[in-house]
């Protein structure tokens, strides 16, 4: 019997660190689609800005 219940908590014990590495390696994956998403959305910012890249004016002859 004493067997049998040292199993047991030996197989809770494996399921909950199973479960904390799995939220620790979502936790990293949304931490990176959120850096990702903002590195997008700076790129886009700064594609469609209003100032023109080069100044407008008449050639040199």
């Amino acid at each position: 019997m004493y067997e049998y219940e040292l199993s047991q908590f030996r197989s809770a014990e494996l399921i909950r660190r199973a479960d904390n590495e799995r939220l620790a390696r979502e936790a990293v994956r949304g931490r990176r689609a959120a850096r990702r998403e903002a590195a997008h959305h700076a790129a886009e910012d700064e594609s469609h800005s209003p100032r023109l890249r080069r100044l407008r004016s008449a050639r040199a002859a």
